[in-house]
């Protein structure tokens, strides 16, 4: 609950992250309407001695947007500023949601290039933390932007691309907040496509041992293995000339609704509640899913509902060791005393050259690891953990991991570049917390 203060302000009550597991309580909310009103918030937070974060729809499951000072609520910061049809470019506010921005660049004709697998988060949210999809060429969510509009911690007003403010425009893609606040992001777009998507039930050896030619032969490939089982899920969207073959609207349901998320939600909570029971309802909701294939825009390919809400670790490894980890991975589970009712998420994607993106100068592959909101996690994480920082792992900056900036200067060779930016960006730590402190130092 909270009360109005003035000034687009309000008194704040306990914030909550999608998952349920981060809390904070700051001083103050403050909803501006225009990249100005942000600007004068950020300079009264710094004239009361308060920090100040921005907050989209919570989906990172890290404290990275947690504040005991101001807490900014972007969701007045929406729409299409601009397109610009001659350079391919969109100019869009940063508190829209993907799904918005989806949905309004397909009534235009448009598209972006790649995206993650859910489309709630706020465009400035999921670049700050790195979303990504899985691609052969094609990379995240960050990689595509082209101009960045921010508000840095003196309250100016500061754009960056390419060719203007270059050495802050190679690290704010994935700034994680730490360099300024986000008002509005240009990404590159393409006159939509189709995508012709064919997924595909395929044993554990048969996708571990063929993943580098499944990687090479398909635009963007993933695979999901249940754990306590030999099975997995193979997914390879290719680019199609169509004609467009969404999925049936009956079996649509059945397989994105009914059987993704009502049935599979009963599985999780009964495998919580029952631990012994996980490794049979593993085996019977691995076989659920059939094959098919249909063809489409691309986010209705890309993009899936996700209502059964868990929490998760992901690590992006050198594509090479994907394969290692995961049979490492396998083994650990089977030898242990664990259940795990969520499977197990298989990507990659093309270096990019993002400061401190995951894939940031080496081609990678991302292992994700959920379970159930409410099941016990850490002794699960930990052992993942283990594994993928065996491997040089590099954690997703939105999701569970226990990593600090000693870690971080051994698999970021630019690390340094980042935290000197940062030094010179926001000295007195304006836009810091406790998150940021652990993962890039005071």
């Amino acid at each position: 609950m909270t009360q109005r203060s003035g000034n687009g302000s309000t008194a704040s009550s306990t914030w909550r992250n999608w998952a349920g597991n981060v809390t904070s309580r700051p001083v103050r909310e403050v909803s501006p309407a225009s990249a100005e009103e942000l600007a004068d918030a950020v300079r009264k937070a710094a004239e009361d001695g308060l920090r100040v974060k921005t907050v989209g729809t919570g989906h990172s499951f890290t404290s990275i947007a947690a504040t005991d000072g101001v807490l900014i609520r972007p969701g007045l910061l929406t729409g299409i500023r601009r397109i610009d049809r001659e350079a391919m470019t969109v100019t869009v506010e940063s508190g829209t949601p993907l799904k918005r921005l989806n949905v309004a660049l397909a009534r235009e004709g448009l598209s972006l290039t790649n995206m993650g697998d859910i489309m709630e988060q706020t465009v400035a949210g999921a670049t700050s933390t790195g979303t990504h999809g899985t691609g052969r060429e094609s990379a995240s969510l960050a990689a595509q932007i082209r101009g960045i509009e921010l508000v840095t911690a003196d309250g100016r007003l500061m754009t960056c691309s390419a060719e203007e403010n270059p050495e802050v425009f190679a690290a704010a893609r994935i700034g994680l907040g730490a360099l300024g606040i986000v008002t509005a992001l240009t990404f590159a777009v393409e006159p939509v496509f189709l995508l012709t998507a064919r997924e595909e039930p395929m044993s554990f050896d048969r996708v571990t041992s063929e993943f580098d030619a499944l990687h090479a032969e398909n635009e963007h490939f993933e695979f999901y293995w249940f754990p306590h089982t030999d099975n997995c899920n193979t997914k390879r969207n290719n680019r199609s000339a169509g004609p467009a073959a969404p999925p049936g609207r009956v079996s649509g349901w059945i397989e994105d609704e009914l059987l993704s998320n009502g049935i599979f939600q009963v599985a999780c909570a009964v495998g919580r509640a029952v631990p012994p029971l996980v490794p049979s309802i593993a085996k019977v909701s691995s076989r659920a899913l059939s094959a098919r294939t249909y063809t489409d825009i691309p986010y209705k390919v890309f993009t899936s509902p996700r209502r059964v809400r868990f929490v998760e670790m992901e690590y992006a490894l050198p594509r090479e060791a994907a394969v290692p980890a995961l049979r490492e991975l396998k083994a650990m589970i089977e030898r242990s005393p664990l259940k795990v009712s969520f499977p197990v998420e298989v990507r990659t994607a093309p270096a990019d050259d993002i400061t401190l993106s995951t894939a940031s100068d080496r081609e990678s592959a991302y292992i994700a690891v959920h379970l159930y909101k409410g099941t016990p996690y850490r002794g699960y994480f930990t052992a993942v953990e283990r594994i993928m920082t065996g491997h040089g792992g590099r954690p997703h900056w939105g999701k569970i991991h226990t990593r600090d900036a000693a870690y971080f200067e051994k698999v970021y060779p630019r690390f340094a570049e980042f935290t000197a930016l940062r030094d010179r960006l926001d000295p007195d730590r304006r836009f810091g917390n406790d998150y940021l402190r652990r993962v890039l130092g005071d």
